[in-house]
């Protein structure tokens, strides 16, 4: 087997025409392989007409497996003599030849230096996209961020709109009244908490001695 890719052939085909000579290979093989399995039973079906043959079916079987070897040496030699002339002059796309598809690269021609250029620059642009794509994510995160700010202040705008409401309620004007009001309050329920507590702890007390 020939060991050029032949890559160029394989755009126009389809397929390497390597793969196409192993096929062509593996089919002429098989035929050989079951013509001599027809004779070898042809030959044995003869053999039954003779009763005083001395000749077994096992060296039918040798003499055939003999003959299959002389063959395929001789076959391989012929075909790889058949598979050069047609990978040469069938499968073969001359070197002058451009396929359809590649009559743009005729009309623009583009040296190594160019070429390379071009790869350079589409990485440069790569690498730009990528660096902006992340800067866009950076921002979007910090956006999501800066809401969830903004919504945690609306929250507290709108705690201290009800404690304004709640103030002006009992009679309190201004920020630092309604503090004070609130400080007043509060200590006023921890007494009245502490209060309650002791109680409990006396109505506890009563309740073990009874």
């Amino acid at each position: 087997m020939s060991v050029n890719p032949m890559a160029y052939e394989a755009q126009f085909f389809g397929f390497t025409p390597q793969t196409c000579m192993l096929r062509v290979y593996i089919a002429f093989q098989d035929y050989l392989f079951e013509m001599m399995l027809v004779v070898e039973s042809v030959i044995l079906k003869k053999l039954d007409g003779f009763p005083n043959c001395k000749i077994s079916p096992f060296q039918i079987r040798k003499s055939t497996e003999k003959f299959l070897l002389f063959m395929k040496e001789h076959f391989d030699k012929l075909f790889s003599k058949m598979e050069e002339v047609l990978l040469q002059l069938v499968l073969n796309i001359p070197k002058n030849v451009l396929l359809p598809e590649d009559k743009v690269h005729e009309q623009y021609p583009c040296s190594k230096e160019e070429f390379q250029a071009l790869q350079d620059e589409i990485n440069q642009l790569q690498q730009q996209y990528r660096a902006e794509a992340s800067a866009g994510q950076a921002l979007r995160a910090e956006l999501e961020e800066q809401k969830a700010v903004r919504a945690e202040l609306e929250k507290i705008l709108q705690w201290f709109d009800g404690l304004e409401n709640i103030c002006r309620e009992h009679g309190t004007g201004n920020l630092k009244e309604s503090f004070a009001f609130l400080t007043q309050n509060s200590k006023k329920l921890q007494d009245v908490l502490k209060d309650v507590e002791e109680k409990s702890k006396k109505i506890k007390k009563h309740d073990q001695l009874l």
